[in-house]
């Protein structure tokens, strides 16, 4: 039953990323003053989906607190500055996006981009630092709680922050490219595909300091699962581009989707059955068995979730479906 509900979190935490992504990168975008993509257009595209997005955030973190107690106040004890700098993050996005719209002047309106771009850049790499730090071990005391943070003021912990951030920039300017009128189009699809070689840079610089990190290669319990992530993201990012040359944005699209699916599974894979890997005795790792709530506690949460997966996963299919395609001059203005 353990294994289920570690399983669902890593899936909920994905499809997070995934959803949440490209709000995040669209956000980013907003640093480009000038040209296509920017400014209220780019805002109008991703805006039917922008809060549904967070609901996964929000179901992430309470399978978190419900299933895996344990593993959440260490979460937040050891992880801290990178937890309220992704959750500030998605505050500054939100609030950014949701006030954009009643400014009243250009310049105010500027003062929000600007939001959004630190609150995009602040989520981008606080969740990738997360799973950076997850994967590289943790220093844990006698009575099994994380040690201070200094373990997450690391090369490879940073690495994985700008990696995600990368990506997340790729994934927001493909979106834009299956929604932006066809003029629009070309520009955004060089603008992503310019991208692509940064985040390609970031994938290997983080791959080479793992495997020059004792701590990430101890940690890791599966190394095969470790190496598999990087080629993955390296195949969907070179997909990504060559369907954005062809200008297939919806192909593009997938596989900027499935770079950002990819990271949170592979880890809690490669770390599995361990989810907090003690560094220098990893004997004394907190298991996912261990991290987790009473078999009673999960029965009951499992009645709860049966009704609620179907629901989000029936109300991001309405969404997709109801507002597919490209917007145009007569799309309704959200922001």
């Amino acid at each position: 039953m353990e294994l289920a509900w570690y399983a669902l979190l890593g899936l909920f935490f994905a499809a997070y990323l995934v959803l949440g992504g490209y709000d995040y990168g669209v956000g980013l975008l907003l640093a480009r003053r000038a040209g296509a993509g920017t400014g209220r257009a780019a805002l109008t595209a991703v805006g039917p989906f922008f809060l549904g997005n967070e609901v996964w955030l929000v179901a992430t973190v309470g399978i978190l607190f419900g299933a895996f107690p344990t593993l959440e106040g260490e979460l937040l004890a050891g992880f801290y500055p990178v937890v309220l700098g992704a959750l500030a993050g998605v505050v500054l996005v939100t609030a950014g996006v949701q006030l954009r719209g009643r400014a009243g002047g250009e310049a105010t309106r500027a003062g929000w981009d600007r939001i959004v771009v630190v609150g995009g850049v602040l989520a981008a790499l606080g969740w990738g630092a997360l799973l950076g730090g997850l994967l590289q071990g943790v220093p844990l005391t006698a009575d099994g709680h994380v040690a201070g943070v200094g373990h997450v003021v690391t090369p490879f912990v940073a690495a994985t922050g700008l990696t995600l951030l990368t990506l997340v920039a790729v994934h927001g300017a493909t979106f834009l490219t299956l929604r932006l009128p066809p003029a629009d189009a070309p520009a955004l699809a060089r603008l992503a595909r310019g991208l692509v070689p940064a985040a390609l840079t970031a994938v290997a610089a983080t791959t080479a300091l793992g495997l020059l990190s004792d701590r990430v290669r101890a940690a890791v319990a599966r190394p095969t699962l470790a190496v598999l992530l990087p080629l993955a993201l390296v195949a969907a990012l070179l997909v990504a581009r060559a369907a954005l040359r062809r200008g297939r944005a919806a192909v593009a699209f997938a596989a900027t989707a499935t770079a950002l699916a990819l990271p949170a599974p592979l880890v809690g894979a490669a770390l599995w059955p361990r989810i907090l890997v003690a560094t220098g005795d990893p004997a004394a790792s907190l298991t996912v068995t261990g991290a987790a709530a009473s078999r009673p506690t999960l029965a009951l949460l499992g009645w709860l979730v049966l009704p609620l997966l179907p629901a989000l996963l029936g109300f991001q299919a309405m969404c997709w479906w109801v507002f597919r395609g490209r917007i145009d001059g007569r799309a309704p203005v959200y922001w």
